[in-house]
């Protein structure tokens, strides 16, 4: 039995290289390998000669694990504590209430903000509407959506570079922390990982298909993730560059051009919609700091250095030439234009991780197989020592993005501390107005409290906090109550200069007396009675 097959042609070349693709072959190869030494020549010819729909079926069997394994280990990973101790930050609650809404009701606040998320929300809204599972419901898209996508990592890696270096690619980008910080988060961010992952393996397909389907293929996808989010588009320059980088042919520019296109024409009403919220969707953000392009440049560096060392190997090249844009190009854009506009936030391009997770699968594959020239027992060691090295990394970074503090606050924590300390009929302040939405995803506790600043409510309004009033009507009705509880940020944080939260502050202290202060992950709830004891 030939212990080999030929390499399947390349028909054009990377730039400056003249490889061919064995993308498809080498884990069949060390396969057949393996047999004839375990079995000998004989052997190995009779299992060869076993009717071939059995070899089909086992072959068909094999094709599907390098899949299955990555995303059932992300699955398990995203079930592990779900709840994240039954916490949910602002941005959850969020999505949590707005899904909440009747369609009409949402439909208005689309058209006033978040329409870059309007999409994410109606699909959040079809899941409660068949599954109020509280935090597990919110959380369980993202999850399954990062199973999808890492098996959509070791599609492409596999077709790349062998289905050991699929799977494996596949594996690290399930245990990224940030992979898995995500895949517990009630935000679209993981269903649009998941949609530009598939759509490169689409693209991928398409640089050697003859007909329009898998661009087309592409195109859908890649659409469906622009209206998940607006920067997925990003992962078109990307993709563009990977096309300069392999020298592809006309044809090949040409059918891209047409799906990106299109791409471009799908994501057109959404963007005349938001254009117009930019500033409250995105006011908030400030310019990146040293610590984003500290990040960045790390992330960068692995990244350049993985690919200089595969580089050296035989059919790399378009290994490298698809990942390295993806890891480098939706990121560092974004950094560069937030010099002009701060739009810059690490989740919104966490497709780009990808990136390094199929730079890193190849390398480890190779790894492995550089190791079958060893005994048996060193391997075993070997791989002991490196399963508890990664353990011994992960499982912190692990157990900490399943905690509270893994994100800026926690909704169920202030809303309990309220709980034991307010009385019917309190007045409340939210200082500033934007943190009512600590509240606002527990309507009964909300309705006991006279909150006294708000003069339109989030679904009369069709916004997300609602309208508050004019300064002065503010300090009036304060002036009015006789016990307060103030929803406030830590101490430290900086105050809002706008005229409510000034009157709000100032009547606070100059005609209240502050009884106690209860601090919270990431926020504090205050106690003030204007005249009387504390008790």
């Amino acid at each position: 039995m030939s212990t080999s097959r030929a390499a399947r042609a390349v028909p054009w070349a990377p730039r400056g290289s003249r490889c061919t693709s064995t993308a498809t072959t080498a884990d069949h190869d060390a396969q057949e390998e393996t047999i004839t030494q375990q079995l000998g020549p004989g052997l190995a010819d009779a299992v060869d000669e076993r009717p071939r729909s059995a070899v089909r079926h086992r072959r068909a069997r094999a094709r599907g694990v390098h899949l299955v394994v990555p995303a059932l280990a992300s699955l398990a990973l995203g079930l592990w504590g779900i709840t994240r101790q039954g916490s949910m930050w602002r941005d959850e609650s969020v999505t949590y209430q707005v899904a909440h809404r009747p369609l009409g009701e949402l439909w208005g606040l689309l058209g006033h903000i978040d329409a870059v998320h309007g999409l994410y929300y109606l699909l959040m809204h079809a899941v409660f509407a068949l599954w109020d599972g509280g935090l597990v419901a919110l959380r369980m898209p993202s999850v399954l959506a990062t199973a999808c996508a890492a098996a959509g990592v070791a599609a492409i890696g596999a077709r790349l570079s062998g289905r050991l270096a699929g799977t494996l690619a596949g594996l690290v980008f399930a245990l990224l922390p940030v992979t898995q910080q995500y895949a517990q988060e009630g935000r679209s961010y993981a269903l649009v990982t998941a949609c530009v992952t598939w759509a490169a393996y689409a693209f991928l397909r398409g640089l050697r298909a003859t007909g329009s389907r898998w661009w087309t293929g592409y195109g859908v996808l890649l659409a469906l993730a622009c209206w998940l989010h607006e920067f997925a588009a990003l992962a078109l320059v990307a993709h563009a560059l990977t096309l300069w980088r392999l020298s592809v042919p006309g044809r090949v520019w040409r059918a891209w051009s047409l799906a990106a296109a299109g791409v471009t024409l799908a994501l057109l009403p959404l963007m005349a919609v938001s254009s117009g919220q930019a500033d409250r969707q995105l006011g908030w953000l400030g310019r990146p700091g040293l610590n984003h392009w500290l990040q960045f440049l790390a992330v960068a560096a692995v990244a350049l250095l993985l690919s200089r060392l595969l580089s050296r190997r035989p059919g790399a090249a378009e290994l490298v030439a698809l990942a390295l844009p993806l890891t480098l190009v939706p990121a560092g854009l974004l950094l560069v234009v937030s010099f002009v506009e701060p739009w810059y936030v690490d989740r919104y391009v966490l497709y780009g991780m990808t990136g390094p997770a199929l730079l890193s699968g190849a390398a480890l594959a190779h790894v492995v197989r550089a190791s079958r020239r060893f005994s048996r027992p060193a391997r075993a060691l070997t791989a002991c020592l490196a399963a508890g090295t990664a353990v011994a990394v992960l499982l912190p970074w692990s157990s900490q993005v399943r905690s509270p503090e893994s994100r800026k606050d926690d909704v169920v924590a202030v809303a309990r501390a309220v709980e034991k300390s307010a009385r019917d009929g309190d007045a409340v302040l939210f200082m500033p107005a934007r943190r009512r939405e600590w509240l606002l995803s527990y309507p009964d506790l909300l309705g006991r409290l006279d909150d006294l600043a708000l003069a339109e409510s989030p679904a009369a309004s069709h916004t997300l906090q609602g309208i508050e009033r004019p300064a002065a009507e503010i300090g009036r009705r304060l002036l009015t109550a006789d016990r307060v509880i103030a929803l406030t940020d830590p101490e430290g944080q900086p105050l809002d200069p706008y005229p409510q939260e000034k009157v709000k502050r100032r009547i606070l202290d100059s005609r209240f007396r502050m009884c106690a202060r209860i601090p919270v992950h990431g926020a504090q709830v205050r106690v003030y009675i204007r005249s009387g004891n504390c008790m």
